[in-house]
């Protein structure tokens, strides 16, 4: 039997696997064109008649023309049209490419993680077609694999079989189709395997929200809309912690009944995103039903395809791991802005994994053009806008640690690698998020959060005596915030320290109201005071104009950034005048929001990076050598009590992730 004959056990699909669809965007989006087709491709008609759509396209492209029509020339304004969420109409004399981000098969991955060895690719084709199978290695060189030719009225499947065995180091799959005589139409491809493990597993999809009511029904309405995807899903649980409830909006009751049961709604005061996850990952263990916990955020626009795959992925893995989503830029959607995270030991911050970049446009630079993507890139975790976790792994290393947001989801890819369960970040599984440039993680109240949490992760994990560079750069960021008059930003960092050297017992009691205690903080400062318009504030005004006309420039070299540090301090010595007080000095884009430009200022106004908002930061010397000297002995005190701290944390961490302990988190958390 030669690889294009179909036996009927192959057709019947009988001791095989689908691993990946081919798929085509679900809405009429031509910003995510790109991600899923190599060409020049369109959106075809609107229809409910798929079949009926493709017949249409194909009558009007060989129009006068009989099964043995000439080959003609494709034009510049030929494409292919997509005709349903599978299938794709190619006219005579055009060539597509599935060597697209959601489409091409992440071979390396699937080499590396998983039990299978071959991978079958089965295309549904009718027309006359010349399919092109290619594969990539880890350095990015492309080789053509083999070639089909397709010339039927009706559709007829072709199968090849690959093997694994060459992607050691990375690689993909993929496939072109070539109308290289009558017109073509791709009825349905994907790529499968022969294993013994054809039941799929079930996951229970877990959506934390906090006051987002349009955003979480729009994705429970596009769940309700995924067909087959749900075939995979138990229940879809939204917790909700806000006090604008998803259950009020309008469109809720016909998304519930759109899910046909699978829909619960928990709610439960604010315990951020980790104490929402954590109750996922309770109510999935407890319910006893699914194989998986799916952790969402509230704020993405789901690739429902990527359900499947990584249900899929984790149920051949070759042992338990956590299977996790890319994140691509919600506002500019051909964007792919994270592909995969690790840890920068030293540092102990989170960095780009080895030979990847951040915001990478594919759209612009395609897969077959990026080397990089070909490598396979090995993680540590896998943030939680997107990530799969076997029950089997929550049972035995606990629920998320009570971090209200920030570094949850690092900590428990960090704990779950130390447990011997590793975490894959799955090219072709990935949802649409918000882009960290469009929000202040850095300097609003989320600064608390992110500065303790990574003091408390660094203090169970890090490998380095007293967190190795951590401190320093700790110290040296709190005191660039306090050069910037963004005294609120580094208070909060003071805060962060002082309830980090508590120990481990604060974390589940705080975690209940710490938020308040955030907000009152910031009440009492100008800088985290934000208004809408601008001509809310007085004028920008200067009492005396720059030195010489000579405009802010940035520092050139490490020894031109000390200088300017020591320059900002020096100036904290100087009283500020009365002017700056009435008169802000300038106005700040956040763009050139840097510490070293706002050094220079007595005050300046500021934009926020989404750029809604402004604050109007005024410099204090007394509020800036108070914050110098509490940030030099608390960064002191926790350097001196690093090694006992770090201890209290590892052994209270069994019990801080506890069913048990998380329950009477849950009963505190209760809407009264």
């Amino acid at each position: 039997m030669t690889d294009e004959q179909v036996t009927d056990e192959q057709s019947s699909g009988e001791g095989l696997r689908v691993l990946h669809r081919v798929v085509m965007p679900g809405e009429r989006d031509f910003d995510v064109l790109k991600l899923y087709v190599d060409g020049n491709a369109v959106f075809g008609r609107r229809t409910a008649d798929l079949q009926s759509a493709a017949e249409r396209v194909l009558a009007e492209q060989d129009d006068d023309a009989g099964p043995a029509a000439a080959y003609r020339p494709s034009s510049q304004d030929d494409s292919a049209e997509i005709v349903g969420r599978r299938s794709i109409v190619v006219p005579s004399g055009t060539r597509v490419s599935f060597c697209s981000y959601f489409n091409a098969f992440p071979a390396g991955y699937w080499r590396r993680w998983s039990t299978v060895e071959d991978v079958r690719l089965r295309v549904r084709v009718r027309g006359e077609a010349t399919i092109l199978i290619y594969r990539s290695t880890g350095k990015g060189h492309q080789e053509r694999v083999k070639s089909l030719h397709v010339d039927s009225d009706s559709s007829v499947e072709r199968v090849v079989d690959l093997p694994l065995a060459p992607f050691i180091d990375g690689g993909w799959y993929w496939f072109d189709i070539v109308a290289d005589g009558r017109t073509a139409v791709l009825d349905s491809a994907d790529w499968c395997a022969p294993t013994d493990r054809t039941a799929p597993g079930t996951a229970t999809i877990g959506i934390t929200t906090f006051n987002r009511p349009r955003f979480c029904v729009e994705q429970l309405t596009a769940l309700a809309a995924s067909g087959d995807v749900l075939d995979v899903v138990d229940e879809i649980l939204v917790v909700d912690q806000g006090t604008d409830r998803v259950e009020d909006h309008p469109d809720f009751a016909a998304a519930a009944e759109a899910l046909g049961g699978r829909l619960r709604v928990i709610d439960q005061a604010n315990l951020g995103g980790s104490g929402g996850f954590a109750r996922v990952m309770h109510e999935t263990v407890e319910s006893g039903r699914s194989t998986y916990a799916l952790l969402l955020d509230d704020d993405v626009i789901l690739e429902p395809e990527g359900i499947l795959r990584s249900v899929t992925f984790a149920d051949l893995a070759r042992g338990p791991m956590l299977v996790g989503g890319h994140m691509l830029d919600l506002y500019n959607r051909s964007v792919l802005h994270v592909f995969g995270e690790s840890i920068a030991r030293y540092r102990w911050w989170m960095v780009p994994a080895a030979h990847t970049e951040l915001s990478h446009d594919l759209a612009a630079h395609p897969l077959r053009d990026t080397p990089w993507l070909h490598r396979r890139a090995d993680v540590e975790y896998n943030a939680w806008w997107m990530c799969l976790i076997p029950v089997e792994v929550i049972r035995k290393i606990g629920l998320s640690l009570p971090f209200f947001i920030k570094w949850d989801d690092i900590e428990y890819g960090l704990r779950a690698k130390a447990a011997g369960f590793p975490t894959v970040s799955l090219p072709g599984a990935a949802v649409w998020h918000v882009p960290w440039h469009s929000k202040d993680v850095m300097t609003d109240w989320q600064a608390y959060f992110t500065e303790r949490n990574r003091i408390v992760t660094a203090l169970m994990y890090s490998p380095y005596e007293r967190g190795g560079n951590m401190l320093k750069e700790s110290l040296f960021i709190t005191i660039k915030h306090a050069l910037a008059m963004q005294y609120s930003t580094a208070e909060l960092m003071l805060m962060a320290i002082e309830d980090a050297l508590k120990g481990p017992e604060d974390l589940h009691p705080s975690i209940v109201t710490k938020m308040g205690e955030l907000r009152e903080l910031r009440a009492g400062f100008v800088d985290a005071q934000a208004r809408s318009d601008l001509d809310e504030f007085p004028a920008v005004r200067r009492s005396k104009p720059p030195r010489k006309g000579r405009d802010v420039v940035a520092p050139k070299n490490r020894r031109a950034m000390f200088q300017t540090a020591l320059l900002g301090a020096a100036r904290q010595v100087k009283p500020v005048g009365p002017f700056p007080k009435t008169h802000p000095e300038a106005l700040v884009p956040h763009v050139d929001q840097t510490w070293w430009l706002l050094t220079k200022f007595n005050s300046a106004l500021v934009s926020s990076a989404d750029g809604t908002k402004v604050s109007w930061y005024q410099r204090d010397p007394q509020r800036f050598w108070s914050l110098i000297r509490r940030a030099s002995a608390l960064h002191a005190r926790l350097g001196k009590d690093w090694a006992p701290l770090s201890r209290r944390y590892r052994d209270a961490l069994p019990g801080l992730t506890s069913p048990e302990e998380w329950r009477e988190t849950f009963d505190r958390a209760r809407r009264r």
